[in-house]
């Protein structure tokens, strides 16, 4: 199976590039390495891949010294000539798209961003999909969409409508976007309510990462809503799982669907939505307790009000994708924080 992975450079989908590659997928990855964080960090993920920093270059496909199999390109998904060029020349059998503007708080003071990369370049490759024979698109929702919902644990059907950022904006539209091209071309897509994600090569603007860095350099750490505040916390590894079970099972009409009785998370078109979590949230402070037990020292703690486009609690409800792909996550939290401060105290040399 030959794949396009976007955002191949971030966190979870390199993750998603190695299971694809050992398991023998054919891949091209697509990263613009943006600098909304350390692009070190996203050169060293490519790294793992064979993919070296020196050979990067724009519009380059550059091929893997690890992995036959693998190519990486570096390119913008706004690009409209480009993305349609690599659909054309390329040919994939289906399409996972990670790539993003990342970042609640970011949103509030760059909004462009996110309209450039969450809108503009989803039009790109569902417009590939569309063109060039692609059997099945996988994206990158995210649980930001519940917005003010407070109907805990969030399933599939709840209420998406009154998102409180940008960045959730753009996700909820990437899923209104999706339905529209699989109702009208028949496109298969699956879009994927991520909740918090965790674990080894994290996102450093991620409270994971940030806990950490400050635990262990002997800096505070920020503690906002004063603790009170729940996350469906998911190792990185678990994610991964569901996300390779998704890509492998081609979405389908729902043959229940009832037009006078719709569910949002299914249609009569070839288009599914799921959340993928945890589903047992942790509160704020047990997982900082987590991270000061697998960095061996507690943290310095100031407190903060809730910040803007923050939300108290995410919980996932799975029931679906359990029912459906037998997905169930297994890591326990304190395991998952000790293999990320292992990971960066090696990576950091600390």
């Amino acid at each position: 199976m030959k794949l396009l992975l976007t955002g191949s450079a971030g966190f979870i989908a390199s993750f998603v590039a190695l299971r694809l590659l050992e398991r023998g997928d054919e891949v091209v990855g697509l990263d613009n390495l943006n600098d909304y964080y350390d692009v070190n960090l996203k050169f060293s993920r490519l790294q793992e891949a064979g993919i070296d920093r020196e050979q990067v270059d724009w519009y380059r496909l550059v091929q893997s010294k690890r992995f036959p199999n693998y190519r990486f390109i570096r390119m913008n998904l706004e690009d409209k000539q480009a993305m349609k060029m690599l659909f054309a020349n390329e040919r994939f059998d289906r399409v996972c798209n990670l790539a993003a503007q990342a970042g609640v708080r970011y949103s509030i003071t760059n909004p462009y961003a996110y309209v450039e990369s969450n809108v503009d370049g989803f039009v790109n490759v569902l417009e590939g999909c569309r063109h060039y024979g692609v059997e099945h698109l996988v994206y990158a929702s995210s649980s930001s969409v519940y917005g003010l919902n407070a109907d805990v644990p969030f399933s599939e059907s709840s209420s998406i409508a009154h998102p409180v950022s940008l960045y959730a904006a753009s996700k909820k539209s990437n899923e209104l976007m999706a339905h529209a091209y699989s109702h009208l071309y028949g496109i298969p897509s699956t879009g994927l309510r991520f909740f918090t994600v965790y674990g080894p090569w994290g996102r450093p603007d991620m409270s994971p990462f940030l806990f950490t860095d400050a635990i262990l350099r002997g800096k505070p750490i920020k503690v906002f809503n004063n603790g009170d505040m729940l996350r469906d916390f998911t190792y990185i590894d678990d994610i991964v799982e569901g996300v390779i079970r998704v890509i492998d099972k081609i979405a389908e009409p729902d043959a229940t669907w009832n037009a006078e009785h719709p569910n949002p998370a299914t249609s009569s078109a070839p288009y599914r939505v799921y959340n993928i979590g945890n589903s047992h949230p942790v509160r704020l402070m047990d997982f900082i307790r987590a991270i000061e037990e697998a960095c061996g020292r507690e943290a310095e703690k100031i407190y903060l009000p809730m910040q803007p486009g923050d939300v108290y609690q995410t919980n996932a409800d799975t029931t679906l994708l359990q029912k459906e792909f037998g997905y169930k996550p297994s890591k326990d939290i304190r395991e998952g924080a000790r293999e990320t401060v292992e990971w960066y105290r090696k990576f950091y040399g600390l």
